[in-house]
């Protein structure tokens, strides 16, 4: 028979639609087409298909061959489609037989002499072939990260020879084990104890870590705003089973190499202030993922946040809320998840000194204004905590505290206050919305007479408002308190001191 069928998987977004890979062998002039919305990547396909099968000592059919990639509607990227095309190819002459491809899948790049080469984006095709009840057929050095999934039926394969050996009956590839995931460690994570003094700044972070709330910094050059945030990976609790995985998977179809030592240790990244907008939220023709998707479960950190552009800044603030980011273009869209961590580090002014009580400001109060301007209003009311780090002073450098309580200590009281959230409502307190909001963070009367000074005094948006609720009720839930007092609000409001009486939106 002159028609064979193999099965592959795309990649859209996070997900891996099935594609059915039909090779049709007709009479006529020798020719190769493929068809079904190939890219170039894909169209190239053909002569790494050619020159693999006769380096490999196949007959390459002089036929006229077309191949089909269905659905035709869906867009086909990269290489992966090489090694079912070629398996198609050798069923459809005969010199394979058909029937070893039932409830198969194949996904794989191949070089000129036959060698199977990695493709991005393997975890969630290996997703996908489980649920689907098909064994994989995948390059070896995808099988680390593909391996993850637990119940899945994976062959590694080095060489097409390999491949067609075994769906010949000649040789069997052994399927690959599970590997084996070593739990987060934090042996190798800067320690809170290192930092000299910034008690205050330190509180603040331990909060932020115990409700994931967003956090911004602002103080001189060389306060610690920068050595704070590094920190506070250290102190977040590891991530659970589901969410290390989706973590694995945009990682996966980032290209990015995976480190089985950080299975659910939080990611941390920290762009450059010259980042782009579409480098911070994704996006492209092809539309990827970018830094907040990366740092999906984990945290941003944006040092000097005062320096990226104002336009590039503002395109957080929906994911922010939503927790996902929709990437729409001409001929295609995606959606990543975003449920990002935002750590901010900032200058009071240009020359960095506003309110540095031992070197004097050299800024002008218009240069003030354009400088911190560029934190536009709406995003300053998304970041729950807003904290001075002030200059410390050369003896409390010096020092050193063999009481400071270390990374460890803090990282079991923020678990326990994570654990007492998800108990009560099943998600962080940053993450309340609506009416599990109201049922949990319920006021007494002087607590409520003290917010709504407080709104009027400052001026503070209905945003503004639910999250000094959100962060009185992290602050609670570290001292295992029931419900929120006066002392938690007061200090919650504390938090806001960067918030004018200016427009929101």
């Amino acid at each position: 028979m002159s028609l064979a069928t193999t099965y592959c998987r795309a990649s859209v977004g996070i997900e891996a639609p099935l594609v059915t890979v039909e090779v049709h062998l007709a009479n006529g002039l020798p020719a190769f087409a493929i068809v079904g919305l190939p890219e170039k990547a894909v169209q190239e396909s053909r002569d790494r298909v050619r020159s693999a099968l006769i380096n490999s000592g196949y007959e390459f059919p002089a036929r006229r061959i077309t191949v089909n990639l269905a659905p035709a509607d869906l867009p086909k990227e990269g290489g992966r489609f090489d090694l079912p095309i070629a398996i198609g190819i050798l069923a459809a002459s005969g010199q394979i037989p058909q029937e070893a491809l039932k409830e198969c899948e194949f996904t794989g790049e191949l070089n000129l002499s036959g060698d199977i080469r990695p493709i991005t984006g393997a975890l969630p095709t290996a997703i996908a072939a489980r649920e689907a009840g098909h064994d994989l057929f995948l390059p070896l050095a995808n099988l680390a990260e593909a391996s993850l999934i637990q119940k899945s039926c994976l062959y590694p394969v080095e060489h097409l020879l390999q491949l067609s050996n075994h769906l010949c009956g000649r040789s069997q590839l052994q399927p690959g084990l599970a590997l084996v995931r070593e739990e987060s460690s934090y042996a190798d994570m800067p320690d809170l104890a290192d930092v000299r003094g910034q008690a205050q700044a330190k509180r603040a972070l331990v909060i932020a870590a115990a409700g994931a709330h967003n956090l911004v910094f602002s103080g001189p050059p060389g306060s610690g705003k920068s050595m704070l945030a590094s920190r506070l990976p250290g102190i977040l609790p590891p991530m659970t089973e589901s969410q290390a995985l989706e973590h694995a998977m945009i990682q996966s179809i980032s290209g990015l190499a995976f480190n089985p030592r950080r299975w659910k240790q939080r990611p941390y990244r920290h762009p450059h202030h010259t980042a782009s907008a579409v480098a911070l939220v994704g996006g492209g023709s092809n539309p990827r993922p970018g830094e907040i998707s990366l740092a999906h479960n984990g945290v941003l950190f944006l040092d000097e946040i005062a320096e990226f552009p104002r336009g590039v800044l503002d395109v957080l603030r929906e994911p922010m809320e939503t927790g996902t980011i929709s990437i729409s273009r001409a001929i295609r869209s995606a959606e990543y998840p975003a449920r990002f961590q935002l750590v901010a580090a900032m200058n009071p002014c240009p020359c960095g000194h506003l309110g540095d009580p031992i070197k004097a400001c050299r800024c002008t109060a218009e240069q003030v204004s354009r400088y911190q301007g560029r934190i536009s209003g709406p995003l300053l009311d998304r970041i729950d905590l807003q904290v001075q780090v002030p200059a410390q002073a050369a003896e409390t450098i010096l020092s050193k505290s063999e009481n400071a309580p270390t990374s460890t200590r803090i990282r079991e009281k923020v678990i326990a206050a994570h654990k007492l959230q998800l108990q009560r409502q099943s998600c962080n307190n940053a993450h309340l919305q609506n009416d599990a909001l109201e049922q949990h963070c319920k006021l007494d009367q002087a607590s409520r007479a003290l917010l709504i000074r407080a709104m009027d005094k400052l001026g503070l948006s209905a945003r503004a408002y639910h999250r000094i609720l959100r962060v009185a009720r992290t602050i609670a839930d570290l001292e295992q308190k029931a419900g929120i007092e006066l002392k938690h609000v007061t200090e919650a409001i504390g938090y806001r001191r960067m918030d004018t009486p200016r427009q929101q939106s």
